[in-house]
């Protein structure tokens, strides 16, 4: 086995140096299943027998299909998480579409698949060697190691990173199957307090701000909002709720139901997905969306009773592919919500009806008030209530109460 100095001698690796290497694999295997961990450990244990300059490792993210930069030797921290790889783009995406190891010794970057991100000084390197993770014959990421120099792979090093990258790719998956159901026991979680407050007596407002700013933190968007079926013939869609700062979005105009892609989700009652509402003809708000830097879109319909009330949006700073548990768990939340606006509605047509039976009733004890006082009838002394109600811009019930008070102080 060799690997090469910094001076790029070849130098002997023993068996022994090999075997402590894969020892170090399988211990970090039966490890605890925090991915960062576990990635940083990687890099380590590579870095360690390959000297080089740059050390990445991508994983395959399942929503999307795509290869994400998730570790490095290098501080990469505002990339991490962010640089994306389609399938088939550049050679770390032809080595997870062909499943197969490249090696370049110079000039990488003249490669024609070689595919450069601006931000990262790795660009420039020279030599270039890239690995597929493999798990149960599916590629689950890519290790890349890179040096500065015109730099000669060895086949025993790529076979040994190959070795290394087959053996951690059972630990990864388990570790992403981990990461997962932490983030569904922290969606869940976020479903219960909003539960919680639903059944709660809170202002429908004050609930429904809760709720965007709940799902906002779950699933990690910019812009979260919620917009109720308003307007005299149910035509249209108002802002009631968001946590976005922005006061053009705030103050944005409604929206007509027939005529926007958001009152598309109203009349199908079902999810729809946008990559980019900046590029999208049938968005409303294009200029709006380019201003605040709003890019993929979902919006799925809060229904209750099988009837529509409004909708639940997010918005995502970068293009991001909505998973079908993003979809779903936005869909539980929206129903949630909805159930609070009809829950609120209810109570406010109860308080409503109980307040006109004692306007009613109260209104009814005036009335006998002014018939004893003034020898009036019935429809005389209703009359006369009414036009003082009209004369003095104040309800009836305040006049009712007056004149019942009036007649307490009288006795």
């Amino acid at each position: 086995m060799t690997t090469q100095s910094k001076t790029n001698k070849t130098v002997k690796i023993s068996a022994e140096q090999e075997l402590n290497i894969l020892r170090k694999i399988v211990v970090l295997s039966s490890s605890d299943l925090d991915l960062t961990k576990m990635l940083k450990e990687i890099v380590k244990v590579v870095n360690d027998f390959t000297r080089a300059d740059s050390i990445f490792v991508y994983l395959y993210e399942k929503g999307s299909g795509e290869l994400v930069l998730m570790a490095s030797k290098t501080p990469h921290k505002k990339e991490l998480g962010q640089i994306r790889i389609k399938s088939g783009e550049g050679i770390t995406g032809w080595v997870a579409q062909q499943n197969t190891p490249v090696a370049i010794s110079e000039n990488a970057y003249k490669d024609k698949r070689f595919k450069g991100f601006g931000v990262l000084p790795e660009d420039q390197y020279e030599a270039f060697l890239s690995v597929p993770i493999i798990y149960k014959g599916k590629v689950s990421g890519v290790i890349n190691i890179q040096h500065k120099k015109p730099h000669d792979y060895a086949q025993e090093t790529i076979n040994l990173i190959n070795m290394i990258a087959k053996l951690v790719s059972g630990v990864i998956e388990h570790a992403l199957l981990y990461e997962e159901t932490k983030i569904k026991a922290t969606q869940f979680d976020s479903l219960v307090k909003v539960s919680q407050t639903i059944t709660s007596e809170s202002y429908l407002d004050e609930i429904l701000n809760l709720i965007v700013l709940v799902t906002a933190e779950m699933l990690n968007s910019k812009i979260c909002s919620i917009m109720l079926v308003e307007g005299k013939k149910g035509d249209e869609l108002a802002i009631r709720a968001t946590q976005s700062l922005s006061p053009d979005y705030k103050s944005k105009p409604n929206l007509k139901i027939k005529q926007s892609l958001v009152g598309d989700v109203i009349r199908t009652k079902k999810a729809i997905a946008v990559e980019d509402v900046r590029e999208d003809t049938r968005y409303a708000h294009r200029d709006l969306a380019v201003k605040e830097h709003l890019t993929s879109m979902l919006v799925v319909p809060m229904i209750v009773k099988n009837k529509t009330v409004g909708v639940l949006s997010v918005y995502t700073k970068e293009p991001h592919h909505f998973s079908q548990e993003e979809v779903d768990v936005l869909q539980m939340v929206a129903n949630q919500a909805a159930v609070a606006v009809e829950n609120t509605h209810l109570v406010a047509e109860a308080i409503k009806a109980k307040e006109a039976l004692e306007t009613r009733k109260l209104v009814e004890r005036a009335k006998g008030v002014l018939m004893r006082m003034h020898s009036l009838d019935e429809d005389t002394a209703y009359k006369m209530i009414h036009k003082k109600s009209m004369d003095t811009c104040k309800s009836m019930k305040d006049i009712a109460e007056s004149i019942v008070l009036i007649e307490e102080l009288g006795r």
